[in-house]
């Protein structure tokens, strides 16, 4: 790189439907989560068709085994497996993908385009509770982003309307993510993870955030393992292009 140009480049984010994959019914077609009870070749023909699809080989997309921990990797280049116990990962090397699977946990991808640091980040009712989101900033900023150039996108999640909790559920949610509490459509306590979690990022100074409004249980395209289990899993991908 030539002294005084922009470490930036293009930063490229995918979220996946249930569509355009080879898995059978229930978790048709395009599942890309290998612990629901899916044939493993289906998932792994699927996961190929989505590296194919965002130009990358297929061991350049790095995946995790999520387990609802607060535990966010660093890592700079592709990985044997899954990271084991592993709900955040951050990189700050090109051409290396970040996948987070969903099926109405939040995932949350964010990036410092000029440092060229991305994460992907699955924030769940556990790991939001329990500090995920921090801890996937402090790591960035390890890499070497700044918090007040991350921007955000938390995808497609179970919104507020229809992610019923119990009442002492809610407020223990509540007192560790303010914000995330609601009434959902039918007037029971409810959570609403994805406005706790940007309340979360703009107390910590992240103000470009943009969040996409579709609701996991509401939406057929989508995985919802709470309208229907079992089910696959949604990917949110993010990674920054060579340059």
């Amino acid at each position: 790189m030539a002294a005084g140009k922009p470490a930036g480049r293009a930063v490229r984010r995918v979220v996946t439907t249930r569509e355009g994959g080879v898995s059978k019914a229930p978790y048709d077609s395009f599942n890309l989560g290998d612990h629901v009870g899916d044939d493993p070749a289906a998932v792994a023909a699927n996961r190929a068709r989505l590296a194919e699809r965002i130009g990358l080989p297929a061991e350049r997309v790095v995946w995790m085994s999520q387990t609802h921990s607060s535990n966010v990797a660093l890592v700079d280049g592709p990985v044997d497996g899954p990271l084991p116990d592993t709900d955040g990962i951050v990189t700050a090397t090109a051409g290396l993908a970040l996948a987070v699977l969903t099926a109405d946990c939040v995932p949350l991808l964010l990036s410092d385009d000029e440092a060229g640091v991305v994460a992907a980040v699955h924030a769940g009712r556990v790991g939001a509770r329990n500090g995920i989101v921090p801890e996937a900033l402090r790591v960035m900023v390890r890499a070497g982003a700044r918090v007040e150039r991350i921007g955000a996108l938390l995808g497609p999640a179970a919104s507020g309307n229809f992610y019923e909790v119990p009442a002492e559920m809610a407020a223990d949610v509540e007192e560790h993510l303010p914000g995330s509490r609601c009434r959902t459509e039918a007037g029971s306590d409810g959570l609403d993870l994805r406005a706790g979690i940007a309340a979360q990022l703009r107390s910590r100074g992240v103000t470009a955030i943009a969040v996409d409004p579709r609701c996991t249980i509401a939406d057929e395209k989508l995985f919802s393992h709470r309208r229907t289990a079992p089910t696959g899993r949604l990917a949110s991908v993010i990674w920054r292009e060579d340059g």
